[in-house]
C-alpha cells in the first residue's frame, strides 16, 4: 500500500469519527431555524464559591484591657489641654497687596486659666503673627510673652474665656521619672490635630543640640511617635500629668521612624513661671562677660571659657577674677574658666549647662587657668541677664 493510500484512509477514519458530532450540529441548527428553544447545559465551574467569613464576637463594654482603658481616659481628660499653633508671615501679592499666609504649625498646651500657652521656641521662631486653636476649634490671636531658646521653650498669651481653657495637669517639681513608664503624646502632626501616640520612656538624660546655640541636656527619650507638627505638644504619663514637651525626633533614615525627645517637665516647671513673671528666663552666672562663640579660645588654642571682663560690684570682682587687658604689645588673656566644683568646663556649652543646675545664692568653686596655674575661687552665683 502506498504512502498516499495510507494517508487517505487515516483522514477518512477521522472524518467518520466526527460523524455524531456533526450530526448533532445539524440537528441543533435545524431546531433553531424552526424556532424551537434549545437548552444549553451550563459549563461546570472549577472555582468554588467563597465561604462566608466567620462572625466576630464583640467584646463586652467592660472587656477592654486595663492599659487601653487608661489610654482612653487620659486622652479624654487631657485632650482639652492640647492646642496647636499656626504661624503666619506677610507676603506681597501683586493684586491683593500685603497678605498673611500660613507658614507652619506645631503643637502646644494650655498652662493656666490666664491664657498662657506653652510651646517650643522653634515652632514660633521668626513668626510675624501667631494663632492658637483650642480643642473646640476656636482660634485666638496670640502674643509672645517670652522665650528661652536655650531650652527651646516659648510662652504665648491668648485672650480666651476661662471656660475654654483647660490647664494641663502638672506633677510636683523633682518627681521621679523612670525608664519603662508609659508615655502618651498628644499633638498636631502633619496638621492633623488631636492625634495620640503611645510608648514608653526609653531613656533619660539625653543631650540634644538645641536651636539656642547650646545643648539641651537631661532630655527624655521616648518611642512614642513624634512626627512633624508634634513639636510643642505635651508628653503625658499614665495619670495624665505632664512628663515633658515633645521637641525633636532622631532618625537615621530621614523619615519619622526613630526615637523622640522631650524637654522634661522639671525644666518646664522652673522656666515657664519665670517667663510669665518677667518675660524671660532667669539665668544664674558669675558676673563675668564671655564670648559665647569662643573665638578667643580658638585663637589661644585652649579648652575652657575665657573671661573678657568682670562686671563691677559682682561677686566675681570681689573674688578677684581677672578679665583681658590691653597692653602695648596687644591683648593679654585673663582668667580662663576650666571647671565648676567637680565638673570640667571645656566650652561655653559646658559652662551654661553646669551653672543651670544651680540657683542664685548658691556658692560654687570656680577653677580658672591663670597663666600656667589652676586656681580655685569660691563665688556665690547671681541672676544675670
Amino acid at each position: 500500500m502506498s504512502l498516499r493510500t495510507r494517508s487517505f484512509e487515516a483522514a477518512l477514519g477521522a472524518l467518520l469519527a466526527l460523524g455524531p458530532f456533526m450530526a448533532g450540529c445539524e440537528k441543533l441548527s435545524s431546531s433553531a431555524d424552526a424556532g424551537t428553544a434549545v437548552e444549553v447545559p451550563p459549563i461546570p465551574s472549577t472555582v468554588p464559591a467563597p465561604k462566608p467569613a466567620p462572625p466576630i464576637v464583640p467584646l463586652s463594654p467592660g472587656a477592654r484591657t486595663e492599659d487601653e482603658a487608661n489610654t482612653i481616659s487620659v486622652f479624654k481628660a487631657a485632650g482639652a489641654s492640647a492646642a496647636f499653633v499656626t504661624q503666619k508671615r506677610a507676603v506681597f501679592d501683586y493684586f491683593a497687596g500685603r497678605v498673611e499666609v500660613p507658614a507652619g504649625s506645631g503643637s502646644a498646651f494650655v498652662w493656666d486659666e490666664a491664657g498662657h500657652i506653652v510651646t517650643n521656641y522653634h515652632v514660633i521662631h521668626e513668626a510675624q503673627s501667631l494663632t492658637v486653636t483650642l480643642q473646640d476649634h476656636s482660634s485666638h490671636d496670640a502674643q509672645v510673652r517670652g522665650i528661652e531658646p536655650r531650652k527651646d521653650i516659648a510662652v504665648l498669651k491668648i485672650d480666651a474665656p476661662k471656660e475654654k481653657l483647660h490647664p494641663i495637669r502638672k506633677p510636683q517639681i523633682g518627681e521621679l521619672i523612670e525608664v519603662g513608664q508609659k508615655t502618651i503624646a498628644i499633638g498636631n502632626p502633619f496638621g492633623l490635630d488631636q492625634t495620640l501616640t503611645v510608648g514608653v520612656v526609653s531613656a533619660l538624660g539625653r543631650a540634644v543640640d538645641g536651636i539656642g546655640g547650646v545643648t539641651i541636656r537631661d532630655m527624655i527619650q521616648t518611642d512614642a511617635a513624634i512626627n512633624p507638627g508634634n513639636s510643642g505638644g505635651p508628653l503625658l504619663d499614665s495619670q495624665g500629668r505632664l512628663l515633658g514637651m515633645n521637641t525633636a525626633i532622631y532618625s537615621k533614615s530621614g523619615t519619622s521612624a526613630g526615637v523622640g525627645f522631650a524637654v522634661p517637665a522639671n525644666t518646664i516647671l522652673r522656666v515657664v513661671p519665670q517667663i510669665i513673671r518677667t518675660g524671660h528666663a532667669e539665668q544664674v552666672g558669675l558676673g563675668v562677660r564671655v564670648d559665647n562663640d569662643q573665638r578667643i579660645e580658638r585663637r589661644l588654642g585652649v579648652e575652657g571659657v575665657a573671661i573678657i571682663s568682670v562686671q563691677k560690684g559682682t561677686p566675681a570682682e570681689a573674688a578677684g577674677l581677672k578679665g583681658m587687658t590691653l597692653e602695648r604689645n596687644g591683648i593679654v588673656p585673663g582668667d580662663i574658666i576650666v571647671g565648676i566644683n567637680d565638673e570640667r568646663v571645656k566650652s561655653y556649652d559646658d559652662l551654661y549647662n553646669v551653672l543651670d543646675k544651680y540657683r542664685a545664692g548658691d556658692k560654687v568653686n570656680v577653677r580658672v587657668l591663670r597663666g600656667k596655674e589652676v586656681v580655685s575661687v569660691p563665688i556665690p552665683l547671681i541672676v544675670v541677664q
